[in-house]
């Protein structure tokens, strides 16, 4: 089976992912925040493409079913409900609720692919839990894609790193395994790093603009390996959690 890593939305071609369990990387801090929403009861999450779209969907649901959620340039966007802080992401929130989710990188991402047989959300936090999936895939002989959602187009340290702890977790099991180029330099980033995810997140440009913007707090959030062990599946335009009721 072949795992391929895309270090950013703008590598793929048409056909990249077609058939294959596509994985969505967007570590700081859409994934995050996705995972700790769906673990904290949200029903849903679904990604829209602007402010405005958000604002338009919402008129669809009764006010108390529905979170406005995103971000622009790091911060809450003005009117929404939340922002794109996993912290903010509480069960007294989002519970029982629809989140409509904007974000610069990350809920873009996800709306770009076509083809694909399915298509989870992975981070730190939820490492184990879609490392389990990625490797009934692997059983199954289905490739696998690790598409990071970079910083605006260009490549982010913090998704490569956690992409190559994916491949590297995926190639343990010995199987005959093939990698693209991306996903060798991946692994290679995620042996550097090791453990020390804070010190990844302290070397990486979107880390340091999320420090200095006062979101420190979400960065140690964001580091804390299988702390939301859930699997967010996004299928017909929406993010829900994998369990008895959508076993793959």
């Amino acid at each position: 089976m072949n795992v391929d890593v895309f270090l950013s939305p703008g590598e793929l071609s048409l056909g990249d992912v077609v058939g294959r369990v596509v994985a969505v990387i967007d570590v700081l801090r859409a994934s995050t925040s996705v995972a700790v929403a769906l673990v904290n009861g949200a029903r849903t999450v679904v990604p829209v493409e602007s402010t405005d779209v958000a604002i338009v969907r919402a008129k669809q649901f009764e006010r108390a079913d529905v979170v406005l959620a995103g971000e622009q340039k790091m911060q809450p966007i003005t009117g929404f409900d939340l922002g794109n802080s996993p912290l903010s992401f509480s069960a007294e929130a989002v519970g029982g609720r629809t989140i409509l989710f904007t974000t610069t990188n990350g809920t873009r991402a996800l709306m770009g692919l076509q083809g694909t047989r399915d298509i989870v959300v992975a981070s730190y936090v939820n490492h184990a839990a879609v490392t389990a999936m990625l490797r009934a895939a692997a059983r199954a002989e289905t490739d696998v894609a690790i598409v990071c959602a970079g910083d605006e187009g260009h490549f982010s340290l913090e998704d490569a790193a956690c992409a190559g702890r994916y491949v590297r977790s995926l190639s343990q099991r010995g199987r005959s395994i093939v990698l693209n180029d991306a996903a060798c330099a991946c692994e290679i980033i995620d042996r550097k790093y090791g453990d020390n995810i804070t010190k990844i997140f302290g070397a990486s440009s979107h880390g340091k603009a999320l420090a200095e913007a006062g979101f420190g707090e979400d960065l140690a959030v964001c580091a804390a390996v299988d702390s939301y062990p859930v699997v967010p599946i996004y299928q017909d335009r929406q993010i829900t959690r994998l369990g008895p009721d959508r076993e793959r």
